[in-house]
């Protein structure tokens, strides 16, 4: 009951103090519900950013991983470092510079409008195909175990996950179709302080707890008794193989953090470029930090698993045995109800910057070129309704999925490469044509999906076939046949990014644009960048590249 009562009690207020810091922003415009007005700071746009990346997917699926491999799956985390240093030091500037409210917005002016359609199609596709439905379905299956709904409302599983889906999906949708971006940002902020919190007690409690109340002595354990998973160099079996970070590892982060509309927004939404840089520098800073949260604590529990002192079946179930283990029963009902706000931000985040692509991208520039301001964010708020309905319609049956993030991991893959490939190349050339972009697009979605979906399956069970056959059942050598007959598909991500480039240059070399591109600006946005950006992007990078050197 305590538990419940925090989680009503703490999402409340969130809501209250939501509604009050958005009462008087003009939802009614583009700038004013899409960006918030162009009003968010520096630590508003950092916690936005970081709790809309933190959800159960990290919180679990990471912590699973470092429960198997240790350390070395922090890439994920500390590399987004280094890529969120590159967006506030090069591209943001650009961004604001043009005045922009969403990615494809730079396209449709430096190549045409039909690449930007295109580009906001691919997202959007994304988004609701993908997205939306897995945030609902994954976040839904967290609360219902940790309330255990089936048993709190007497129902089946299935009933219960139906509950816990349709009620995530609607408070998020009051969230962002009816708040905006601001709303969003606020709440985001808020649920981030108190999933910090919770967050960092985890491994604290952990490490007491095996450390005999000694958070120093818990880390020295650790590493002392299970060096292995202190190791942050990935073989070629892990994985994260170490080669991968200085290849696909890098464009995944500079994609999420640089070109992805459901993080970039947040910075686009900035008074002005020095509260954009430094929230993002900030967020960076902490984004380091990030392993202690999700990373640490799947080590503590496999410490425990080890010693007797904690029963993990599979490694996904690591995060919550610990949290049951080592928190206090009072404090198990407030981190549920900062948990519960981390899912409640991923679906509400990609949710606004749905209707934002929809809105400005699509309503505005095809279906009523004519409509004001206040009709376009009519329109988008409309559709952001039927995209909210559709995916709660469509979570649910996710559940068939052998593993929803296997599936998640590789269809975003489909549309990560080709937008950050045609971005790359519409910024550092001036004659590439529309059409290289259109067929950048196009080829790098086509190539991706018959390397994953086609030949990767194909040349793998053969080649396992073949091993079984030989007489080859010890699961490492399998493991190692697998990895050894198709480059990690990271390694693919990079290998189709230098090709999409030449692709496009290629294009640009024989049938270069007939004049010149030159960005326009804006006067509506102050872009005097903030005078220690520089250095603190070079601090950030150096502790990155330190916590790797020491680790490895």
């Amino acid at each position: 009951m305590i538990g419940i009562l925090s989680f009503v009690g703490f999402t409340a207020l969130v809501a209250i103090i939501s509604y009050f810091a958005t009462k008087k922003t003009d939802e009614t415009s583009s700038d004013g519900y899409f960006l918030g007005g162009r009003s968010l700071t520096a630590g508003v746009i950092a916690g936005s950013l970081l709790l809309t990346n933190l959800s159960t997917e990290q919180l679990v699926g990471l912590n699973g991983s470092a429960f198997t491999e240790g350390i070395l799956v922090m890439a994920w985390e500390t590399l987004a470092a280094i890529a969120m240093v590159v967006t506030a030091l090069y591209l943001l500037p650009k961004y604001l510079k043009g005045g922009l409210t969403t990615i494809p917005q730079f396209l449709a002016k430096r190549f045409d409008v039909t690449t930007k359609t295109l580009t906001s199609a691919l997202f959007l596709t994304g988004y609701v195909v993908v997205l939306l439905p897995t945030i609902l379905y994954s976040g839904s299956l967290a609360i219902s175990a940790m309330f255990d709904v089936p048993e709190l409302l007497n129902v089946s599983e299935k009933a219960a996950l139906w509950i816990c889906v349709w009620g995530i999906g609607i408070i998020g949708s009051i969230y962002a179709v009816f708040g905006g971006l601001k709303a969003v940002a606020v709440s985001d902020t808020i649920n981030a302080i108190g999933l910090l919190i919770g967050g960092v007690m985890i491994p604290v409690f952990g490490l007491m707890l095996i450390g005999d109340g000694s958070v120093f002595d818990g880390i020295a354990r650790l590493q002392t008794e299970i060096p292995e998973k202190f190791d942050s160099i990935g073989s070629k079996t892990a994985s994260v193989p170490f080669a991968t970070i200085f290849t696909g590892m890098m464009l995944v982060q500079l994609f999420y953090w640089g070109t992805n509309q459901q993080i970039i927004q947040r910075a686009l939404g900035a008074k002005n470029l020095k509260e954009g840089q430094k929230g993002l520098l900030l967020g960076s800073f902490i984004k380091i930090l990030g392993p202690l949260i999700v990373v640490v604590p799947g080590i503590i529990a496999y410490y425990m698993h080890q010693k007797g002192l904690l029963n993990v079946s599979a490694p996904d179930q690591a995060y919550g045995e610990l949290v049951k283990k080592v928190l206090p029963p009072e404090l198990i009902g407030f981190f549920a109800a900062v948990l519960f706000g981390a899912i409640l931000s991923s679906f509400n985040s990609v949710l606004n910057s749905s209707v934002t692509l929809f809105g400005i991208d699509i309503y505005k520039q095809h279906i009523n070129p004519e409509a004001n301001e206040k009709t376009t964010v009519k329109y988008g708020k409309l559709f952001g309704i039927i995209l909210a309905i559709g995916a709660m319609l469509i979570a649910p049956f996710l559940s068939d999925l052998e593993s929803i993030f296997d599936y998640l991991q590789q269809v975003n893959g489909i549309y990560s490469i080709p937008i950050l490939t045609i971005i790359f190349v519409g910024f550092v050339t001036k004659r590439v044509p529309a059409l290289a972009a259109k067929i950048g697009l196009l080829s790098g979605s086509i190539l991706y999906i018959i390397s994953e979906f086609i030949i990767r399956p194909k040349l793998t069970n053969n080649a396992l076939e073949e091993a079984k056959i030989n007489g080859v059942t010890n699961p490492e050598a399998l493991k190692i046949i697998e990895v050894d007959t198709y480059p990690h598909f990271l390694h693919i991500m990079a290998i189709l990014f230098v090709l999409n480039v030449v692709i496009m240059l290629l294009i640009g070399y024989f049938k270069p644009r007939p004049e010149v591109y030159k960005q326009e600006f804006t006067e509506d946005v102050d872009i005097s960048p903030w005078k220690y950006a520089k250095s603190a992007g070079a601090i950030i990078v150096a502790i990155v590249i330190g916590v790797y050197i020491y680790y490895s």
